[in-house]
């Protein structure tokens, strides 16, 4: 006879600056059944520590967090974990702060966890995508106003050298090759590439204004 392998209760905690809502994570996942050898903690900005309670988690265990936030900062975060914790890792979540959150409990009023954990996972997914269209729309907002104030975007330009004419005359003409010219200028590959073609532009264009005068 095939014994049934035991459910394992997991807690993860994430600290921030305010060490009292450690230290109430921390109270909240063991009174809620998880045994202190079995909590994670990460320090701020860090994963480590959920990326190895990952590696542990078994196929019906159980992962206790107190609050949706220790699993992402943005829907499409929360999303992301909630998704590989349930689908991937065939984990059961429990959201203390959301008594409702208990995908382990197999029936409550009619309807069972795995009915929650799918409307949960819609919910959540047509947030992340709210949230998305909301920042690339601010995006756009903040590049329009920008444009309408006259602002550059992106990276300044490095002015061209006073000497750029010069070196580029003496490397098209093959006396210094494009590495000298660049030590010599002081530009990067990238940079010395972008004026060399903007060189060529303004030759070009020199070309055409004298053929056209004659």
């Amino acid at each position: 006879m095939k014994l049934q392998k035991l459910q394992i209760k997991y807690g993860y905690a994430r600290k921030n600056s305010k060490d009292k809502e450690a230290e109430a994570q921390l109270k909240a996942l063991h009174n809620a059944g998880v045994l202190l050898e079995n909590i994670f903690v990460d320090q701020p900005a860090e994963r480590e520590k959920f990326d190895q309670l990952k590696d542990c988690i078994e196929p019906g265990d159980v992962l206790v967090v107190k609050s949706l936030r220790q699993l992402g900062y943005s829907y499409k975060e929360i999303l992301d974990e909630w998704t590989t914790l349930k689908s991937k890792l065939g984990a059961h979540i429990q959201v203390l702060d959301i008594e409702l959150l208990d995908t382990s409990v197999k029936k409550r009023k009619f309807i069972d966890g795995s009915f929650i954990s799918d409307l949960f996972q819609q919910i959540i997914a047509f947030a992340a995508q709210q949230e998305r269209t909301y920042i690339k729309q601010r995006q756009a907002e903040g590049i329009a106003y920008a444009k309408m104030l006259g602002r550059h975007l992106g990276r300044p330009s490095i002015p061209k050298p006073k000497k750029f004419n010069e070196i580029y005359d003496m490397w098209r003409a093959g006396v210094v090759s494009a590495e000298e010219a660049m030590k010599h200028l002081s530009l990067k590959r990238s940079t010395f590439e972008r004026l060399v073609k903007e060189r060529k532009e303004e030759l070009k264009k020199e070309v055409e204004r004298k053929v056209s005068l004659g």
